[in-house]
């Protein structure tokens, strides 16, 4: 209620996941009329998730607005999104949420968001994990031992199999390690190692440790579960999706309100224990059981995809150029002298490789870095 205060036009963005669903059901019930919006690919049946948000906006009876992106829609605000961050930021679904930052702002001037659920109540693919790891099974027996055949079946985001396999690979490297040593591989999009491979020189591995220990200080051996949510508040709310959000819904001039962020809720959730959270089964169990009433039951049974922009087709079509001819380019990377040109080469022809894994997420990041390398540092 405190969150639907405005003297302008307010609306709810609704993705059709638990979150995003339960904040747009309650501010219906609050207003005679919501507006909620959404975004889908038209030309990526695989990341499209449009059926489920109006689905929840048909149960609720929202002024719903679906808007399909093509791939030219993600393509031509690559350059706007590349030249408003300040910094290198390299989380790719900022595109898709800057364009639906800017049709929202078409209609209302303020939106509610979903935030937050997934860091306070336990809803990410690597928690499931986590969970999982630390109750042991023969399902973990046996992904273990099938680990030298993950890593040798092909591995992508972009198919249904593929993506099982890449995160089955991840999962069986993530076992052997420790409880923060995990967390922090997985919650990467590279290996340590391999990112110090890429650069010419050697990075201060003092500093980095340093900032690597201080994110990780609440994650202790044998510690409870929510000390990795609480991880997740600080590294990821903070470092990732509130600086996505807040810069791309800026850039529009469009207010987000987060109510999963109210300081009460905050304090509460922190409080209940993580069996309240998370089991064997089911993410977010507080949530879903207190919802499951209001909502279709597609939403609760639709598997955790996330905010993704089809990257990997992209970079092998539209962007390949940017990669192979401009600032991924052998002569761009070695006038640069920051990058390995070799280690870059190896990064390249896994990406157009028919096992690129997760190669477009790291090709992404570094691109991102180059962009803002190239604008405000040197130009080669």
């Amino acid at each position: 209620e405190r969150r639907l205060i405005s003297d302008v036009p307010l609306g709810s963005f609704l993705s059709g996941g638990v979150d995003s669903s339960i904040i747009a059901t309650i501010a219906k019930q609050k207003l005679p009329q919501l507006d909620t919006f959404s975004i889908g690919y038209a030309d990526e049946p695989l990341f499209d998730e449009t059926e489920y948000a109006e689905a929840v906006a048909k149960k609720i009876g929202s002024n719903h607005h679906a808007f399909k992106l093509t791939n030219d829609d993600l393509f031509g605000s690559l350059g706007r999104v590349l030249e408003y961050i300040d910094e290198p930021f390299a989380d790719s679904s900022a595109l898709a949420v800057n364009l639906l930052s800017q049709y929202t702002k078409g209609h209302v001037t303020v939106a509610l968001s979903g935030d937050g659920a997934d860091e306070l109540f336990s809803g990410y693919n690597k928690h499931a994990a986590e969970y999982a790891v630390r109750h042991g099974g023969f399902r973990n027996l046996l992904i273990k031992t099938g680990a030298p055949l993950w890593r040798n079946l092909p591995q992508s985001r972009n198919g249904r199999f593929s993506n099982i396999f890449r995160q089955l690979n991840r999962f069986s490297d993530g076992m052997n390690l420790s409880d923060a040593d995990r967390y922090w591989h997985w919650a990467s999009i590279t290996y340590e190692k391999e990112a110090s491979n890429w650069l010419c020189n050697s990075p201060d591995m003092d500093v980095y440790l340093k900032r690597k220990g201080e994110v990780l200080e609440n994650i202790t051996s044998g510690g409870s579960f929510n000390d990795v949510l609480y991880t997740d508040l600080k590294l990821v709310l903070q470092g990732d999706m509130l600086v996505k959000v807040d810069l791309m819904s800026m850039d529009h001039a469009l207010e987000v309100r987060t109510p999963f962020l109210d300081y009460t809720i905050v304090d509460f959730v922190a409080k209940l224990p993580a069996e309240f959270k998370i089991d064997g089964s089911m993410r977010k169990k507080i949530l879903q059981e207190s919802y499951r009433d209001l909502l279709p039951e597609v939403v609760f049974n639709r598997k955790k995809h996330g905010f993704e922009v089809p990257l990997l087709k992209w970079f092998q079509t539209d962007l390949k150029s940017m990669i192979t001819d401009d600032l991924l380019s052998d002569a761009f990377v070695e006038a640069q002298y920051i990058f390995k040109v070799s280690e870059i080469k190896k990064l390249k022809q896994q990406l157009f490789s028919s096992n690129p894994g997760d190669a477009a997420a790291k090709v992404w990041a570094l691109l991102v870095f180059q962009y803002w390398w190239k604008k405000y540092i040197g130009i080669c």
